[in-house]
């Protein structure tokens, strides 16, 4: 894929997105299922790489442009992660002054919650790539669960997560 493309599809998604994830059902329809040149375990991949790589959660993206025209894929996908920051100043300073009006928090709000939804209905199709038997299955509801009822840091979820797979591939 050209560079260029790939660079101006990533825009895209992180121009749409407000961060981290929020890109990732614009990635999914744009690489994945139109264009065909990312399949969903790559995606998969580069989400798993970004999340565990220190940084913001959208540097996914970085991974992805790798994953589909190699190193300059990944010079695209990072000018694409950092040219919103650029474009963002402006508006920010636009919508600061407006915070407190109705209509700019309705439409914040509203805004958020399309972006949720969107991220749930690109989270189904990599959750079903992603949990292929029962111990998988397994490890991402305790996983889940001991998120939802701790207030402990992602890192014991992810040390539990590979010991659990580490003991479950021993056997």
């Amino acid at each position: 894929m050209n560079p260029f493309l790939l660079y101006l599809l990533l825009l895209k998604a992180t121009i749409t997105s407000f961060s981290g994830l929020t890109s990732l059902p614009v990635v999914r329809r744009d690489l994945v299922e139109t264009r065909h040149v990312l399949t969903d375990r790559q995606l998969n991949a580069a989400v798993v790489a970004g999340r565990t790589a220190p940084g913001a959660n959208g540097l996914y993206i970085v991974s992805v442009g790798y994953f589909v025209a190699g190193a300059p894929g990944a010079f695209a996908g990072m000018l694409a992660v950092m040219t919103p920051a650029f474009l963002i100043i402006p508006l920010l300073r636009y919508l600061g002054a407006r915070a407190n009006q109705p209509a700019v928090k309705s439409a914040i709000q509203c805004v958020m919650l399309a972006a949720a939804g969107l991220v749930v209905s690109a989270t189904v199709p990599l959750a079903r790539d992603a949990l292929t038997g029962p111990v998988a299955v397994a490890i991402a509801v305790a996983s889940f669960l001991f998120l939802v009822l701790t207030r402990k840091d992602t890192l014991w979820v992810v040390l539990g997560s590979a010991l659990a797979g580490l003991l479950a591939g021993l056997k």
